[in-house]
């Protein structure tokens, strides 16, 4: 079981603001420091104690007349995270647009990576654009748990890492950058982080863009990934399938605290994708249509993981939808 905890942990997805309202009575806030939680579960992780702090400057990587892009690093937890930020040229203050990077392996990966279209984007159409690269990828620390334990991963370590980026970010005051108007974009595994957030931080965003994301049920997420994880044939007699033990699996789920978004969403998905099953953007549709929360849905005819045709339709929709929530 030892080997097969780690594992585990990086099965899920995620102080700063309210604890949600559908705690069970049994979890309360947790006071010390983990780099990640000892309890599986999204409830345990709305209580933990998140430290985001050294939010710093680094190397500008590049400059535009419309805005400069910045490697930055920051501390998560106590370990020390990498990113990049776009800040549009001039006084400011510009709304907050945070992106998560879907799965990339972290051999390949390079600070900043994922996303460069869409930050270019909304950067030079006046938004700040913070972007983090999770722990063990590029500059950062290497997450405290092996490093064999996963490939595939929408895990409760990214949500804490891009938590306590939005918190550094904010403490460090940076004239330019609004940090009380706070959208999020993620794409793909980027998805499931960002969803985790927005069910258990839900006071904390504006506006959530989902690009082609991952299932909101994890099991969905293991299952389709199942063989490039090891020791798939014991992790699934240890954990039970979604029928076997629903109760594990809900606790790891976004769907399980679906009722507790406040965030208007506006979800993207095309037709030929073959990463992420365009259903599973019905899914979503379908659980947040039903639970009366404020969601326009897109499906794009031919596209695939990544937009090409229409990436100009889902930049401009998603930039009106950013505006109007401002």
């Amino acid at each position: 079981m030892k080997r097969l905890l780690p594992l585990l942990l990086l099965l899920t997805a995620c102080s700063v603001s309210p604890v949600p309202e559908q705690l069970p009575d049994e979890i309360t806030p947790v006071t010390n420091i983990e780099q990640f939680p000892s309890t599986l579960s999204l409830a345990y992780f709305s209580t933990m104690k998140l430290e985001g702090k050294d939010f710093t400057l680094g190397d500008v990587l590049s400059s535009n007349s419309a805005y400069t892009r910045y490697t930055v690093t920051y501390s998560s937890n106590g370990l020390q995270i990498s990113g990049i930020l776009n800040i549009p040229t001039g006084d400011g203050p510009f709304p907050l647009m945070v992106m998560n990077h879907g799965y990339i392996a972290r051999s390949v990966y390079t600070n900043g990576r994922g996303l460069k279209r869409e930050q270019d984007f909304f950067a030079r159409n006046g938004y700040a654009v913070f972007h983090s690269d999770y722990r063990g990828h590029a500059f950062s620390d290497p997450s405290p748990l092996p490093d064999d334990t996963s490939i595939y991963d929408a895990g409760i370590e990214y949500s804490m890492d891009v938590l306590n980026g939005i918190t550094a970010l904010t403490s460090a005051g940076i004239p330019q950058i609004d940090t009380s108007s706070i959208f999020m974009l993620g794409h793909s595994l980027g998805g499931g982080v960002s969803m985790n957030i927005a069910v258990t931080y839900p006071d904390l965003l504006d506006g959530l863009i989902l690009y082609a994301p991952v299932h909101i049920d994890a099991y969905e997420n293991f299952y389709r990934w199942r063989d490039m994880r090891l020791e798939v044939d014991n992790i699934e007699k240890v954990i039970g399938s979604r029928e076997s033990d629903s109760e594990f699996w809900d606790k790891i789920s976004s769907l399980s605290l679906i009722s507790n978004l406040k965030t208007p969403v506006l979800l993207f998905q095309g037709t030929n994708d073959t990463d992420v099953p365009a259903d599973w953007a019905e899914f979503l549709a379908e659980e947040l249509r039903e639970n009366d929360k404020q969601m326009e849905y897109l499906l794009y005819e031919g596209e695939k993981h990544e937009f090409i045709n229409k990436f100009p339709a889902f930049m401009k929709k998603s930039k009106e939808f950013t505006d109007l929530l401002l």
